[in-house]
């Protein structure tokens, strides 16, 4: 029988596995927008344990690290493994208009939520303007 081989096909499955492709990507994938007075990112984790997941912010940069273990038990032969498994990681920075000392993070039915309120400093607010009537002068 005759075989047609490819030697690059090995190379592109594991640059796939590594750098992902635009159908599965290999970071984490999530939504980010902004609702009123605060920032909410979904983060999609489905199958990592809750106690995995690590959150830290170091200087306005946020770190999200989780871990997915493998389905199979030990010593399985695998058929098909099409699932991410391992450590993963993303960071985000924060700009200065965040509060990052007030993040509120959710995890439910696979999805990673934080919202992240907008700083007091960086919202909009209205400033008097007054008018020559309100003006006193000052005699000596």
């Amino acid at each position: 029988m005759l075989m047609r081989t490819d030697p690059f096909r090995e190379f592109d499955r594991l640059t796939q596995q590594v750098f992902g492709t635009t159908a599965r990507p290999a970071a984490l994938p999530m939504d980010a927008y902004r609702s009123g007075d605060e920032f909410v990112i979904h983060f999609d984790l489905p199958g990592v344990d809750p106690e995995s997941i690590d959150l830290d912010i170091e200087r306005n940069v946020l770190t999200v690290r989780a871990e997915r273990a493998s389905a199979a038990p030990e010593g399985a032969e695998m058929i098909a493994s099409e699932r991410t498994t391992g450590k993963f990681s993303r960071q985000l920075f924060l700009g200065e208009t965040l509060d990052s000392e007030r993040v509120d993070a959710s995890y439910e039915s696979g999805v990673l939520t934080l919202r992240i309120p907008v700083a007091e400093q960086a919202k909009p607010r209205k400033i008097q303007i007054t008018g020559e009537s309100s003006r006193k002068q000052i005699s000596q």
